[in-house]
């Protein structure tokens, strides 16, 4: 029998320099086949483009928090890699900075497929020593990712004093006084202590959170309803959010399976892409995941031709929507059994991404300025900025990241032939979409 698969996590708050720390596992001379797995926040994805060896496999997903929805596409993706694992040695697992890795932790002990090929070497977690204080107490994610670290790499060491960097080390023991802590100048430390840490602390993440392997999924109710052949209607009014999701999944005849027990199976099919459903169209039963627009009430019909059982399952309780099923006369229908998922964790709703994404060559004069100008006025709101842009007269792309006030940039790769394309991220608060486009657009050649 073949050996579990290791996998490491990096993870940290946004600008840690987690993929400065990835680009150097992937370059050092130590012999490894690595598949990379990636997590980004926002609408384009661009650490692709920054890991640089372009020979290591990078598998990207930019659908948002990898501990929530984004976990089907972990399960598949580790899946696919199962039956591939003769191409490489290990997994190294990079999580967006805003992801409290608990959850994607919990992904390799609660599925038994992934629990059977994957063994989930540590978590290490980078922290950027400049910065953090900010963040330890307005973030429940920072906190977080310190607590359930193997290892800690306090990265940006040259940027502090010693005197701070030992008050700093001592905030860090206070929240995780099992972690080793690595002072480290642009995430250099010794790859071998990072990626054969011997295992991650299950103990202490129980410690940490008893319901560490109970699953957290991305739906919050779940009914069974009986539907004999007839048409039906889905009742919602307008909620706390402008939309909700839902799947609606038939049962067997065979299948007599309790609600917890089916929401693993269900999670699946809720990871695919949701599809958008007006309030005129009609739904069928099956194994489709729909997020519905609610700008008012809506009434959906439930096409029920073949009858049987099923299982409903909704994003949020019904309560919050006043979600019903109604039979042809406008009863109510009530469920035969239903059950209630715990929500697990929140994040901080004030933190947005704001994705840009256009063509032309930028005048590198003009654009250093203004960069200047954005950190000046708005770089504490600005917790993370990254991205690959075009400078005229230039063949390479040139490739930067920004942390609050702190800015660099550096030559990537040459475009040669592809299409020389502007692919810009900013993470913070109070972030002005209009503003940001049009300074930049202002600074193209």
């Amino acid at each position: 029998m073949n050996s579990k698969v290791p996998v490491t996590i990096l993870t940290g708050f946004l600008g840690s320099g987690k993929t400065t720390l990835l680009n150097r596992i992937l370059s050092e001379s130590h012999g490894l086949r690595i598949a990379v797995i990636e997590n980004e926040f926002g609408e384009i994805g661009i650490d692709q483009d920054m890991v640089i060896n372009a020979d290591e496999e990078v598998f990207e997903m930019n659908n948002g928090c990898i501990c929530c929805t984004v976990r089907g596409d972990l399960i598949r993706i580790l899946n696919n890699l199962a039956r591939r694992r003769e191409k490489f040695d290990r997994i190294v697992l990079e999580t967006t900075g805003l992801a409290d890795p608990g959850p994607v932790a919990q992904t390799f002990y609660v599925d038994d497929d992934i629990r059977d090929e994957f063994n989930l070497e540590g978590i290490v977690t980078l922290v950027d020593a400049k910065h953090v204080e900010q963040h330890f107490d307005d973030s429940e994610e920072v906190m977080a990712q310190i607590a359930f670290a193997d290892m800690i790499v306090l990265n940006k060491c040259d940027l502090i004093d010693e005197e701070q960097q030992g008050h700093l080390k001592e905030r860090l023991t206070k929240v995780n006084k099992m972690a080793t802590i690595m002072p480290a100048r642009m995430a250099d430390v010794s790859i071998p202590k990072v990626l054969d840490i011997g295992g991650f602390d299950l103990d202490r993440a129980l410690g940490i959170n008893q319901a560490f392997l109970e699953p957290e999924y991305p739906f919050e109710w779940a009914g069974i309803y009986s539907l004999p052949d007839n048409e039906y209607t889905l009742s919602l009014s307008t909620g706390p959010d402008p939309d909700i999701s839902l799947l609606c999944y038939p049962l067997m005849d065979q299948d007599q399976v309790e609600l917890p027990d089916l929401a693993e199976k269900v999670f699946r099919h809720w990871a695919e892409s949701p599809v958008k459903v007006k309030s005129t169209e009609k739904i069928s039963p099956g194994t489709t995941h729909w997020n519905v627009d609610l700008e008012q009430e809506a009434e959906i019909n439930i096409d029920s031709s073949q009858g049987g059982s099923f299982a409903l399952f909704t994003q949020h309780t019904p309560e919050e929507f006043d979600l019903k099923v109604l039979d042809g006369t406008g009863n109510e229908i009530d469920p035969e059994e239903e059950h209630y998922f715990n929500a697990g964790h929140t994040h901080d709703d004030t933190v947005s991404s704001e994705a840009l994404e256009f063509g032309g060559d930028f005048d590198p004069q003009k654009l250093n300025r203004w960069f200047s100008q954005l950190l000046q006025t708005h770089g504490p709101n600005i917790f993370r900025m990254k991205g690959i842009v075009s400078i005229a007269e230039n063949e390479k792309r040139m490739v930067f990241q920004g942390v609050h006030m702190l800015f660099n940039a550096q030559p990537g790769e040459p475009w040669g032939d592809e299409e020389r394309r502007n692919r810009i991220v900013f993470i913070g608060r109070e972030l002005d979409r209009d503003y940001l486009e049009d300074g930049l657009k202002s600074c193209l050649s």
